[in-house]
């Protein structure tokens, strides 16, 4: 389904992980591979410009990282980013530069890219975030069903297999989710789509949309 497609909803300029994108369709497929790609990317990063900290750790120089944040590897800190109090980042994490993770939150298994803000009491796992989308407070993916069955993104065209066990989010650049928002095993919503507060969603939300509860998401104007 072509409005699913990476292309269609990420500006792949505004990552450092663009190689691990290459000859994808969609963006989930890139999950399994974000470790491995942390450790073969950090080791090609200018010593000049990032600190290796600890194994498979590499924070940017000009990045701020609170000493109460808590890094496990692999990741990668971007340029200018901020990882703030008491963030916990669990592993394959690659942190965009210019973007903040913020108080209490907590990444695992994740793509942030540049400018993403997930500032407060996030919990993000096995998602994919596009240049500048924002979570807002509370607002959380949930990776894993309640079953444990493999994970499909439900579309309107019908569902589409994954393969996935764990799969939180693809949210798209720009994309802004409201406060206490759940985005349940699935979801993709694609660029420049607004997520009512306390929503839960569990399917695919179009482009420009404003997502107001499940049976009503419309067009924004232009």
């Amino acid at each position: 389904m072509k409005e699913l497609m990476l292309k269609e909803n990420y500006n792949l300029e505004e990552t450092i992980a663009k190689d691990l994108f290459e000859g994808v369709t969609y963006p989930w497929e890139v999950l399994p591979k974000i470790g491995a790609f942390i450790k073969e990317l950090g080791a090609t990063l200018d010593p000049e410009e990032y600190e290796k900290r600890g194994e498979d750790i590499w924070v940017a120089k000009s990045a701020t990282v609170f000493e109460s944040a808590y890094i496990h590897g692999p990741a990668i800190i971007g340029k200018n980013a901020e990882v703030r109090h008491c963030a916990f980042i669990r592993g394959n994490a690659i942190v965009g530069e210019g973007a903040v993770v913020g108080n209490s939150t907590e990444l695992k298994n994740v793509v942030l890219f540049n400018k993403v803000q997930v500032p407060h009491y996030n919990y993000v796992g096995d998602s994919v975030l596009g240049y500048k989308a924002h979570m807002g407070a509370g607002s959380i993916t949930s990776n894993v069903k309640s079953d444990k069955m493999l994970v499909k993104v439900h579309t309107a065209e019908g569902d589409i297999e994954t393969g996935l066990k764990k799969f939180g989010a693809m949210i798209g650049d720009e994309v802004e989710v409201g406060c206490g928002s759940v985005l349940n095993p699935g979801t993709v919503i694609g660029k420049c789509s607004n997520i009512y507060p306390l929503s839960s969603v569990r399917k695919f939300v179009p482009a420009n949309s404003i997502y107001k509860n499940q049976g009503e998401v419309v067009k924004k104007h232009e």
